[in-house]
């Protein structure tokens, strides 16, 4: 993503690239849709769908250029199916063409937006993600509980049906008070109003969609904003819509709830999961990101570690399935499953 890199400088002609990074024009241009297909194309060239719009691709990107200069573009439906990743989830998968316009909007406005977030949120972010958010979480568990000499409390939080319930005027309103480009305004909105959870007009972002991760990020960004400028804490993660506050009073986190849950049913429409509120001490372990944090260790999360035992019980797993289980499991402690592994391998 070159256009991050110099998003403070002032260019050609002396505008700012945080203003160009958002210009309609730059969205829309051939040579960004040009650059958009590179990155969207990777491992997906034996996609019939895919094949089929690179047949032709330059007709087909200078006609999606001229319905977007035009505003006579609309986003297509999308096809619907169900995943389990581990739990089931609904997945929206946009035509080719929308999607290709999903990653020139965002390899143009993420480097801008980029730049507002706070450094502790870990989603979809580059240099990110959730290995450095776990490090993090050591990292501020560490300082907390000084060393590991006083009691470190968390409280652990996660959003009730999270991209379901992402309201499009909120959300619309909020891209209005960043970007000053009505005509990129109107593209945004074009892609917010392209869905909508069933049953709830106007609310609800799809799963899969490469701006709805931006857009998330951007929704809540708000939320991080109170808590880091508002509510001044300092020890805190975001990873999607699970987060966590870390303090040495267990009362200074009680305290904390109820503005939490106000902000977010009153400013985002968000509701809390009460099933999946916790308030606990690190060192009876804290579930956060598929681990289970202590004071000097993390263990995988146990349905995580029975299902891939199963996976792996269940079929004979190949050399790649392998190494990728390994890959994970070197950020805990996991040395009896890496031996079952090794002794797959030997087989």
């Amino acid at each position: 993503m070159q256009e991050g890199q110099n998003s403070g400088q002032v260019r050609a002609g002396g505008a700012p690239s945080s203003i160009l990074c958002h210009n309609f024009e730059l969205i829309i241009s051939i040579d960004n849709l040009l650059c958009a297909w590179r990155e969207f194309v990777k491992s997906k060239r034996n996609k019939r769908d895919v094949q089929e719009f690179e047949l032709h691709l330059m007709d087909n990107l200078i006609e999606l250029h001229n319905e977007l200069a035009d505003h006579s573009y609309c986003h297509d439906s999308y096809h619907h199916f169900k995943i389990c990743d581990p739990k089931p989830r609904d997945i929206h998968k946009a035509s080719v063409r929308d999607r290709l316009l999903h990653h020139a909007i965002h390899r143009q406005l993420y480097p801008y937006f980029n730049k507002k977030f706070v450094a502790d949120s870990f989603s979809c972010r580059m240099n990110k993600g959730t290995h450095k958010a776990m490090d993090r979480f050591k990292s501020l568990a560490y300082k907390v509980s000084k060393n590991h000499t006083r009691t470190c409390w968390v409280l652990k939080c996660d959003i009730r049906k999270f991209f379901a319930s992402i309201d499009h005027a909120i959300l619309k309103k909020i891209l209005a008070r960043n970007i000053s480009n009505q005509d990129t305004l109107w593209l945004l909105n074009n892609v917010v109003e392209s869905f909508s959870t069933e049953g709830k007009v106007d609310t609800g972002l799809p799963l899969g969609n490469l701006t709805s991760q931006l857009l998330v990020n951007i929704y809540m960004n708000e939320f991080d904003q109170f808590v880091k400028r508002t509510l001044k804490i300092k020890h805190y993660i975001r990873y999607s819509d699970d987060f966590v506050i870390l303090l040495d009073d267990r009362e200074s986190l009680v305290s904390l709830i109820e503005p939490i849950k106000e902000f977010l049913e009153s400013n985002l429409a968000l509701t809390l999961h009460s099933d999946k509120l916790f308030l606990k001490t690190l060192t009876s372990g804290i579930d956060f990101l598929g681990w289970v944090h202590f004071s000097d260790h993390r263990v995988l999360r146990t349905n995580t570690k029975k299902r891939m035992l199963r996976n792996l019980a269940d079929r004979q797993p190949s050399e790649a399935t392998v190494s990728s289980y390994l890959g994970m499991l070197k950020w805990g402690r996991t040395d009896k499953i890496k031996q079952t592994l090794a002794n797959m391998r030997s087989i």
